[in-house]
């Protein structure tokens, strides 16, 4: 696709390597942010509502795709920002995998609690704090200290 772009709208690759680390994903498909809790918030726009349900979309369908390749599922776990911090994304990926075992605790999910799959689910969900800065701290001390 992107060979396609290049060869078929003059734009050079510097301009088009903007394009896709800046201006694509949520950003591209609701035209207001790449932001998912300013897409949350215009909910008269069709567009910021579409890139939610389509980034649900892809994340159930990338999910139900490795539940099917690893046989099943013990845990899944929810991290980073929107994962932490977006009850209502948890939701609508988790509806519908009740086939693959995986049931959300919808009281679980809007509370705050770190284990939000619901009594009787075969896959256990939980919600996972991270701390990036460190994560990074930790990979730079490592590139940096290491022998030549």
């Amino acid at each position: 696709m992107l060979l396609h772009i290049l060869r078929t709208t003059g734009i050079d690759p510097d301009n088009l390597e903007k394009v896709v680390d800046l201006e694509s994903g949520l950003l591209g498909i609701s035209g207001i942010s790449g932001d998912m809790r300013q897409l949350h918030e215009a909910t008269t726009e069709p567009r910021a509502q579409r890139a939610i349900k389509i980034f649900c979309q892809t994340a159930k369908k990338t999910l139900g795709a490795f539940i099917a390749i690893l046989g099943g599922l013990d845990l899944l776990v929810f991290t980073g920002g929107i994962g932490e911090h977006d009850a209502d994304v948890r939701e609508r990926i988790c509806g519908g995998l009740e086939s693959f075992g995986v049931i959300l605790d919808s009281d679980a999910n809007h509370g705050g609690l770190q284990t939000i799959s619901a009594p009787g689910s075969r896959v256990r969900i939980c919600i996972l704090q991270s701390d990036e800065e460190t994560q990074i701290a930790r990979h730079t001390y490592r590139l940096l200290t290491q022998p030549k």
